[in-house]
């Protein structure tokens, strides 16, 4: 079977300049975190590609704790990455982006989970769930637990690690 679409998605990477991206900022419980996500407008959708560095080290599962790494993922519905409370940081990000009122994992903002190999994630997907314009001024988080595509509202992801706002370049 040939893979149809891949050169032309290297292609985009490569050769086009994104609609809209997110420098990804830390907050108090990852300080250190960094990137950028990148929102090229393909076909009738959004190729993504996001490169981040200094991710927290993997914590396996242990009695009833969740993993630390893979790391959910999500485009959120606010429009700020004000740290604000250590204990609860970026507040101001909301909820999932979901315009169509969807069950989680269905909202439009749902996106694959990062995985950190020491420290660095490095992910690129394509969806039709929305397109780079229609995500301007939106934020993406990146949550310390992976997310479990199963519980409501949100997948239980866990807290806030780091935050980008979704800008037009």
């Amino acid at each position: 079977m040939k893979i149809k679409n891949i050169n032309f998605f290297i292609n985009t990477i490569i050769n086009k300049k994104p609609i809209s991206k997110a420098e990804l900022i830390g907050g108090p419980l990852a300080p250190s975190i960094n990137g950028v996500v990148n929102f090229y407008s393909v076909h009738s959708g959004t190729l993504v590609v996001a490169e981040v560095y200094n991710l927290p080290k993997t914590v396996p599962p242990k009695d009833n704790t969740p993993a630390v790494n893979p790391f959910g993922f999500h485009i959120h519905e606010g429009n700020t990455c004000e740290k604000g409370d250590p204990s609860d940081p970026f507040k101001g990000a909301m909820g999932h982006y979901n315009p169509a009122n969807m069950p989680h994992p269905l909202h439009a903002g749902e996106m694959p989970v990062l995985f950190g190999n020491n420290g660095y994630a490095f992910l690129v997907f394509y969806t039709d769930r929305f397109t780079p314009a229609q995500i301007v001024g939106r934020t993406v988080i990146i949550h310390q637990n992976p997310d479990d595509y199963r519980s409501q509202p949100a997948g239980n992801a866990g807290k806030r690690l780091a935050c980008g706002v979704i800008r037009a370049v």
